[in-house]
């Protein structure tokens, strides 16, 4: 009666594995996916508002940077590193 058994077990598990073994090797059978009506899109909707709204506003100018020279702008820098570098031992001496 064992024997019976054991061969029953066996036969099932081989079968089961012989099922699960089939279903990896086929493709998985998914229907393809339809993309809603071309007037449904909210995407082209969004990229038209976008299109309207840059075609109303202009871009403004950019400021023109002030004529400053090389040597001027410089010497701005360093004032301000010195400043921050005042304001830094004025602080570790509190």
């Amino acid at each position: 009666m064992r024997r019976l058994l054991t061969w029953l077990v066996v036969t099932v598990g081989i079968g089961a594995l012989a099922r699960r073994l089939k279903r990896r090797r086929e493709p998985a059978r998914v229907e393809p996916v339809r993309p809603p009506a071309a007037a449904d899109d909210p995407a082209d909707e969004l990229r038209r508002k976008l299109a309207e709204s840059r075609a109303e506003e202009e871009a403004p100018e950019p400021p023109e940077p002030p004529e400053e020279t090389v040597e001027e702008r410089r010497a701005d820098v360093h004032d301000q590193g010195r400043a921050a570098l005042d304001d830094m031992r004025d602080s570790e001496r509190e």
